[in-house]
């Protein structure tokens, strides 16, 4: 059997034909970035290789760093190994990751959805032998309903809430789910105010020319009493603080792919709970892994153990691959802005 053309260490997915590693967890020389959040992008390596749609909220969030971009299908020799990202559809510039080494395809899929969400490139199958996937929703459970009928239910609430008097503010990750979520919104409800982590993040992708709706940052000097009716875009570790009674009476609600069990919602202290998430639900997950046409699947950050198991009966050769990734969670403070 020859040998894996990706493999786990201690600093994480490493390339040993190119040299590299792809999203570490540890400091490396060299690191091939899937997408911006946290746990895939984090700070020390030497030098970084990400799409360029990723490059500049990598660049806000880790500072000064040695990195290059390279665009969506174009290949590069790293070693014996060649390399090439292809969109994930979980966030703007979000990408899997392609290696080749001797005609052997691995790919490494970091984080995905496969529906078109409108604002990121959408899923791109490729096709392999070997594919690394996330299973953060990895069980039946979990089943989104198309993202228009989501976004009609949270316009029906803001517009229930402005109608009785009531902020409505929704919790939503920084980085990409606060986007999509703008690009569903009813504007003739009502005006849209930001956290500052959020209005970070739209700033950073009007730059990039990615459509926007007109919002307005929450400062100290706001009076919300100006913006009647307004929705409150903010990350979840803001619900429920101090930073929330500047709105007076309001309605919480929280936009998660977890708010299909039952009892999270009351967890996050929302009136409202919205199932939308940028990670594939169940029935993607399997799409998604015929598409690749590979017979070997590693499974990572989720369900893994279960859904190895399905998948070793469905006829895979599947294996549980141990990293350090966290997906879409609901208690991790370093999440609560970052994560998906």
């Amino acid at each position: 059997m020859r040998d894996p053309v990706l493999t786990v260490t201690p600093k994480g997915l490493y390339c040993p034909a190119g040299d590299f590693f792809i999203d570490p967890w540890r400091p490396v020389d060299r690191a091939l970035i899937t997408h911006g959040h946290a746990d895939h992008a984090r700070p020390g390596h030497g030098s970084y290789l990400a799409t360029h749609t990723a490059l500049p909220v990598m660049r806000h969030r880790l500072g000064e760093i040695d990195a290059e971009g390279i665009s969506f299908s174009e290949t590069r020799q790293i070693g014996d190994a060649t390399v090439s990202f292809h969109p994930a559809g979980h966030v703007p510039g979000s990408a899997q990751i392609r290696v080749e080494v001797g005609g052997e395809v691995w790919v490494a899929s970091g984080d995905y959805k496969t529906e078109d969400d409108g604002l990121s490139e959408p899923f791109e199958p490729v096709r392999c032998h070997a594919f690394i996937s996330e299973c953060t929703f990895g069980l039946p459970v979990f089943k989104w309903a198309a993202q228009a009928e989501t976004g009609a239910a949270i316009n029906a609430w803001w517009a229930a809430n402005a109608a009785a008097g009531r902020a409505s503010v929704l919790g939503a990750y920084a980085l990409g789910k606060a986007q999509r979520l703008l690009s569903l919104l009813d504007l003739a409800i009502g005006p849209i105010l930001t956290h500052g982590a959020v209005e970070a993040t739209n700033a950073i992708f009007r730059t990039q020319n990615i459509a926007l709706p007109d919002t307005h940052q929450v400062t100290p000097d706001l009076d919300p009493k100006a913006h009647p009716g307004a929705l409150i875009l903010a990350p979840p570790s803001a619900l429920g603080t101090p930073w929330m009674r500047r709105f007076g009476p309001a309605s919480t609600g929280f936009a998660s792919g977890w708010m299909a069990l039952r009892g999270v919602r009351r967890r996050r202290a929302a009136d409202r709970g919205f199932v939308m998430s940028d990670h594939a639900d169940w029935a993607g997950l399997n799409a998604a892994i015929a598409e690749t046409g590979a017979e070997r699947v590693f499974v990572t950050h989720g369900y893994t153990a279960i859904f190895q198991r399905w998948l070793s009966d469905q006829g895979y050769e599947a294996q549980v691959l141990e990293t350090e990734y966290e997906g879409e969670t609901l208690e991790s403070p370093a999440t609560a802005e970052d994560g998906a």
